[in-house]
């Protein structure tokens, strides 16, 4: 009852008095820096809202203050925290937890767990915040949940280690250079023999995995896994199988497809015929 007849003019500089729509009372803690109006969150109390605000204050004028001085107890919480320290040191108020770094920029999931980006995705994630189930990581996208490896080419199949790895060995630093993709194409997978050469097998999964053939290149194995998926339509099989995109700048001579199966392939009515288990 005080608190209502104290009114908006009773409340400390940068606290507002809100009412939801069921009655209840809580207040708004907000400030403004450098031209910025930036909002601290909700409380259920004055007081609470009141110390938000200082800390806020403290954060953006007190250079001694890093992420490290984070703890458990303050007041506002640690993504707000990244939020206007990062606004601070690099003059960039960010909504995602991001700190701007030289040549690259930190995603803090929490005070101990950190993605590392390159800053041409900046953009991207400044609108649009990753969420972590596990060691997946992933942002809604139009509705959708989108994985991160997804956005640099990786199926949302692979494994690591096997179909990709990090080159650092850092399994959060997301920057391009350190991803390596060993298979881009479906079906495929990049192996090696005893002798040490590379090659790479194609496999058709129907009822279980069959062996299709091994390859030189991947541009050969993946039309090969494309034909096999035709052989097996025409065999009739119905089955969602993804198909091979092949850009054909990346041939290095002309493959007709047809002809080269119909030097690896016998003709048979079955499919059992065309491969090898």
């Amino acid at each position: 009852m005080n608190e209502q007849k104290t009114g908006k003019s009773k409340l400390d500089k940068g606290i507002f008095r809100a009412v939801k729509k069921d009655g209840t009372v809580y207040y708004r803690a907000s400030l403004t820096y450098r031209g910025k109006h930036i909002s601290l969150g909700s409380y259920r109390d004055a007081g609470q809202a009141h110390s938000a605000y200082e800390e806020g204050i403290r954060l953006l004028n007190d250079s001694s203050l890093s992420l490290k001085s984070y703890r458990e107890t303050s007041s506002l919480s640690f993504e707000k925290w990244v939020c206007l320290l990062n606004f601070r040191d690099n003059g960039i108020y960010l909504g995602n937890p991001i700190y701007m770094g030289q040549q690259l920029f930190y995603y803090y999931l929490t005070p101990h767990h950190v993605l590392k980006f390159d800053l041409e995705d900046l953009f991207y994630y400044s609108s649009h915040k990753i969420m972590r189930r596990g060691n997946h990581y992933f942002v809604s996208d139009y509705g959708m949940q989108l994985t991160l490896t997804s956005r640099y080419g990786i199926k949302s199949y692979a494994v690591p280690g096997r179909d990709y790895c990090f080159r650092n060995g850092d399994p959060t630093d997301f920057r391009r250079e350190n991803l390596q993709i060993h298979n881009i194409y479906h079906g495929v997978r990049k192996t090696v023999t005893k002798n040490g050469q590379h090659l790479y097998t194609v496999r058709i999964h129907i009822h279980g995995n069959y062996l299709v053939g091994r390859y030189a290149t991947d541009v050969e194995a993946a039309i090969a896994y494309n034909k096999a998926v035709d052989l097996a339509r025409a065999a009739g099989i119905h089955k969602n199988f993804p198909e091979n995109y092949v850009d054909g700048r990346h041939c290095s001579q002309p493959l007709c497809r047809d002809l080269f199966f119909s030097a690896h392939c016998p003709r048979h009515s079955e499919l059992s015929g065309y491969f090898s288990e």
